[in-house]
């Protein structure tokens, strides 16, 4: 044995100290191998959607309907069911609401209790029981491994004792609190574990609700999207990204999250806009004076960066006030508005000393939000540029390409990334641009990453001038990299996996970023199946171009599904009418074999520790290695 190897093994003989202790270790570890994996939910581009993304939080993307309708489908009616359904989501406030319409019996309680019993019973099938201990709430964790796990024996004297434990929660009043950590545990065990493929920030009006609620998820992780990203950039102190994230909020009239959810008051920059700007909504102002300060600030941004090729978005100097037209490239475009009272036609770019002012303000802000600040660092630690997840690639926007549909060079700080180096440089300057060593150069690298010409969280170029300004709709068409051209090919889609280390012919990528429009016959399952994208469009501005209202996804231990999802109205409506999300399922993959735990990411840490234990026992026998008495 090895002085090292005879090192790193006396340390685990600390955790277990006897031969037996390694013993019953190793078969407890070869056990869990032999469970089927648990369901993966995927979700993507939620917009501050919080009431459709909480129903399908809940209702698991139709998982726990599904269980309830195979265990009861046919002993109930689809009405029971789906009231159990509402019950399992929404269990405070469906009894609350159940408590106004009608006497709730202790029959009624009683059948309720047991049929939640099972519905627990089938979802924690999968698990060891200390997992399904572990997942239990605290107060009532005896009594729920007790109604699990009842067996029935020849005197049914289980029977008769699980009889007895509900009987003593009727008595004593304590049904309510019982359903509530009945459904709790159901939900969690639904679902294992929840990927969010990006994009939490903007449009709808509650993302700092969904982050709240995410905080709270028992096993996540994030992949960042260009809106998280420009958020985090403004929570680092950005002046563009900030300038960016207030126009985004005013344009869609969600100020609510600004000045309540994060505390970040727009009374100076109001103000300023009414004094200066025409129009009758002190909102279109303000939006009308950031927008102008914004391009400012990209202008100063872009002239300091020549290596991010962006001079094309150097607009503000092209424009001709008195005649009401941009002259770009030798042509005239008529503009729709052209309300520039604070720029210096001899240097655009240049802030005005209370623009500078009102910007120094919103960014204390930014940086004094305790709220925003702790939500960025949730969106830190559980998230990343990209991640791989039992062999499967989850990113947000794209891996930039070429023309030819080779991985695009990206030259940054002097350095030339492309492919999986790009994603690494980019996360890692992220990560510094939240740190206590962030530079300038970092801070402008977080604008770049929310609509930089080569970003792979933007994947496309931004016409914000354009669209902000121009008449001509024709100019604010935005070219996709050609990342989007290219993944439709299997081809291409397996370089891209051999880039990420993935050689296995059961990778996927799962992307999410560009609304798969269903309506006008785009399909969310591409090349050849081996690319999954489910932004199927959770904001509601988006219902009428998708046809749909988000596509989510479930990998569990029989295979790959998607789920398409069709509106939601409000939470409300769901619980008085028990109303669920009508969701449709397209099988994309069937395991020819189960898939178990030993498959998976976390099967292959459990194998290392097992050979490592292993090692152990062997050390043992030999006397290499000495057991320690427990007294």
């Amino acid at each position: 044995m090895q002085k090292e190897e005879r090192k790193y093994l006396r340390l685990l003989a600390e955790k277990y100290p006897t031969r037996q202790s390694v013993c019953r270790e190793i078969i407890n570890r070869n056990a869990i191998l032999n469970l089927p994996k648990g369901t993966e939910h995927f979700m993507s581009d939620l917009h501050g959607e919080y009431e459709a993304f909480y129903h399908i939080l809940n209702n698991c993307s139709g998982v726990i309907k599904e269980k309830v309708d195979l265990l009861f489908g046919d002993i109930m009616s689809p009405a029971e069911r789906q009231e159990i359904c509402t019950l399992i989501y929404y269990p405070r406030e469906k009894l609350r609401m159940l408590r106004k319409e009608r006497e709730l019996t202790p029959d009624w309680y009683r059948m309720l209790l047991n049929d939640l019993v099972e519905v627990a019973k089938l979802l924690s099938s999968k698990y060891t029981r200390s997992k399904v201990r572990k997942a239990m709430p605290e107060d009532f964790s005896y009594i729920i491994d007790e109604l699990l796990h009842v067996q029935k024996d020849e005197d049914d004297n289980q029977v008769v004792y699980h009889k007895k434990i509900i009987d003593t929660i009727l008595s004593i009043e304590n049904a309510d609190e019982f359903i509530v950590a009945l459904a709790g545990l159901i939900k969690r065990l639904a679902v294992d574990h929840l990927h969010i493929v990006g994009d939490m920030f903007d449009r709808g009006a509650s993302a700092d609700k969904i982050l709240d609620l995410l905080m709270s998820h028992h096993s996540l992780d994030i992949e960042w999207g260009n809106h998280d990203i420009l958020w985090m950039g403004a929570a680092a102190g950005s002046k563009a990204c900030i300038a960016n994230v207030i126009r985004n909020n005013l344009r869609y009239q969600n100020t609510e999250i600004l000045e309540n959810g994060y505390g970040i008051s727009l009374r100076h920059l109001t103000l300023f806009a009414i004094r200066h700007y025409t129009g009758e909504n002190p909102i279109q102002k303000a939006w009308k004076a950031i927008s102008v300060m914004m391009f400012k600030l990209e202008g100063n941004i872009i002239r300091e960066h020549p290596e991010y090729e962006m001079e094309s978005r150097l607009l503000l100097e092209k424009v001709d006030r008195e005649r009401r037209v941009l002259v770009l490239d030798g042509r005239e475009y008529a503009m729709k508005d052209a309300e520039f009272p604070t720029v210096d036609p001899e240097d655009p770019y240049r802030l005005t000393e209370e623009e500078w002012e009102i910007m120094k303000e919103l960014k204390t802000d930014f940086l004094n939000s305790i709220r925003l600040q702790r939500h960025v660092r949730f969106l830190y630690e559980k998230g990343s540029m990209y991640r791989i997840y039992n062999e499967n690639l989850l990113y947000h926007g794209c891996v930039p390409m070429d023309e030819e549909g080779n991985f695009q060079g990206v030259t940054m700080d002097g350095v030339t990334y492309q492919g999986k180096a790009y994603l690494d440089f980019a996360d890692r300057v992220a990560r510094r641009a939240f740190s206590g060593k962030k530079t300038a150069w970092d801070l402008d690298f977080m604008w770049y990453l929310w609509c930089g010409r080569l970003s792979p969280l933007c994947g496309r170029l931004l016409k914000t001038f354009e669209r902000t300004y121009l008449l001509d709709e024709e100019t604010w068409e935005e070219p996709k990299n050609p990342y989007y051209k290219f993944y439709e090919q299997e081809r291409t889609c397996n370089m891209i996996l051999r880039e990420f280390g993935l050689y296995s012919g059961l990778s996927h990528i799962v992307n999410g970023h560009t609304p798969v429009l269903t309506g006008e016959g785009e399909l969310p399952i591409r090349a050849g199946g081996k690319l999954l994208v489910i932004d199927g469009g959770f904001c509601s501005d988006y219902h009428k171009k998708t046809g749909i209202a988000g596509y989510t996804l479930i990998y569990n231990s029989h295979g790959l599904r998607i789920m398409a999802h069709q509106p939601f109205e409000t939470i409300q409506k769901a619980m008085k009418d028990n109303l669920d999300i009508e969701s449709e399922s397209q099988l994309i993959e069937t395991e020819k074999a189960r898939v178990m735990v030993k498959d998976t990411d976390i099967g292959r840490e459990i194998c290392e520790h097992i050979s490592d234990l292993e090692r152990l026992l062997r050390g043992y026998r030999s006397g290499e290695i000495k057991e320690r008495r427990i007294r």
